[in-house]
């Protein structure tokens, strides 16, 4: 029991942040909301969330996905990002311990968790999150043993200055915007964090999953080339991906490039 327990904590830990990010998932794209006042609230009834039904995945479970006072459902993506925001803890914790990179990528994959989420149902990425994270990633970098402060540099004008190159020939081509400012700060961050070597991969891998998901969506809402999906998520997962299995990213690519 004793071996597993750090295992239990960084859960536990990841549980409460998720927590903390739905607030920010729900009020920081809205400019007029705070995200520490007023209190967690029930959307329906307006009545205050005592502590009890605020434990994070045990509350829900407890409560069958009602409100205690109205019984109105609660949106199962409560419990999808405290429990989403918890593996990604315990998998830092699987890969780094409880050590430097460990804090570091914890902010970063919390960061993405809320884009993820908050780009879906907005179609926006804040810059209240993108840009302190560019700002992050490279400070963070003089003291992250994994990514060099010349990486980190390079990842934030290559990752920003790619994105937008791409941006600006879509435009010259098909006249009209294809992709937003958002995505370009996010790749920024994401260069800033992983070192400028995570790019290929996630602009790669994004593309891809990018590209299945806009068919699908293209094949459901019959709009065409008119569809729009949200791109953001996509780069999101792309370097989670990078994060948690860059060794076995780098071997499959040197077979591939060198058989």
């Amino acid at each position: 029991m004793m071996e597993n327990l750090p295992s239990i904590i960084s859960f536990i830990f990841g549980a409460v942040v998720g927590s903390f990010l739905n607030v920010v998932i729900l009020r920081l794209p809205e400019e007029e909301k705070s995200i520490v006042f007023p209190p967690s609230h029930c959307p329906y009834c307006k009545k205050n969330i005592n502590w009890y039904d605020n434990i994070p995945l045990i509350s829900f479970l407890l409560l069958r996905g009602a409100c205690r006072s109205c019984r109105k459902p609660i949106s199962w993506q409560y419990p999808l990002v405290e429990l989403s925001m918890a593996l990604l803890s315990l998998f830092l914790y699987k890969n780094f311990s409880f050590s430097v990179p460990f804090g570091i990528y914890f902010v970063f994959s919390a960061a993405l968790l809320a884009i993820i989420f908050i780009d879906f149902r907005h179609q926006i990425i804040p810059d209240l999150i993108s840009l302190p994270g560019i700002i992050a990633g490279f400070a963070f970098s003089f003291i992250n043993p994994f990514v060099s402060w010349q990486d980190s540099g390079l990842g934030i004008l290559l990752g920003g200055g790619s994105l937008y190159a791409v941006a600006i020939g879509y435009y010259l081509i098909a006249r009209r915007d294809g992709m937003g400012g958002g995505d370009i700060k996010l790749l920024g961050m994401i260069g800033g964090f992983l070192g400028w070597q995570s790019l290929p991969f996630v602009i790669f891998s994004s593309s891809l999953t990018g590209a299945v998901a806009g068919i699908g969506a293209m094949i459901k809402q019959g709009k065409g080339g008119k569809t729009v999906i949200p791109f953001g998520p996509f780069l999101a997962l792309g370097s989670l991906l990078y994060l948690f299995f860059q060794p076995e990213i780098i071997s499959y690519t040197k077979m591939l490039l060198f058989p």
